[in-house]
């Protein structure tokens, strides 16, 4: 099967014709394309199409790798997931590739530090959960407003990069409850913007 290329510029304004070209190069005969895709919370439906298209034997092909991760951590745990799925990954500008003897040391060499970070970021969680504790805050399911600590939370989290799916596990809700809140976070604040209670 034909490697499966994907592009991202950042703005309207801005052409992927190159990264496109690069991509048609490599052998890519489809190309998965996001536009006006910049920021940590901005979608990204293309890329989120194409993972799910993709299944093990797959290659994926980007220009850059900063095409595909929005920072470090998000492309870690990416990688780390096609790695987990059987699809390979090739970033041509970098030259590396998940395929081969070499790019499989290097897919698990990024895969341990993936999991560190996890590691380390659910700890500091636990941490601050039990300091609440200890003053007397117990967190807990309210309804969902737009002002509400959860949503803080999901802002901050996706901000360091981790996938709502990570996000609904370590706050304690669904996905799509965690889908909701980043939602919230995008629409005009208003003192009446209230919603149904969630449930997870």
């Amino acid at each position: 099967m034909a490697p499966l290329g994907y592009a991202r510029v950042s703005t309207k304004g801005q052409s992927p014709d190159l990264q496109v070209e690069a991509l048609k190069a490599a052998g890519c005969v489809e190309i998965f394309i996001d536009r006006a895709a910049s920021g940590t919370l901005a979608r990204r439906p293309k890329l989120d199409e194409l993972l799910a298209r993709a299944v093990a034997g797959d290659e994926i092909v980007v220009w850059k790798l900063d095409r595909l991760g929005r920072n470090t951590h998000n492309l870690l745990v990416l990688l780390q997931d096609m790695n987990a799925r059987g699809v390979h990954f090739r970033s041509l500008t970098e030259g590396i590739t998940t395929t081969g003897a070499m790019g499989t040391a290097m897919a698990t060499v990024m895969s341990a530090f993936a999991q560190l970070e996890r590691d380390q970021l659910s700890e500091r969680t636990r941490a601050g959960l039990a300091a609440a504790a200890r003053k007397g805050r117990h967190p807990g399911r309210p309804t969902i407003t737009r002002n509400t600590k959860r949503v803080d939370q999901a802002i901050t989290y996706r901000h360091a990069g981790l996938n709502p799916l990570e996000i609904s596990k370590l706050l304690g809700v669904s996905k799509s409850t965690v889908y909701r809140y980043l939602e919230m976070a995008e629409e005009p604040a208003t003192e009446s913007t209230t919603t149904r209670g969630a449930k997870s």
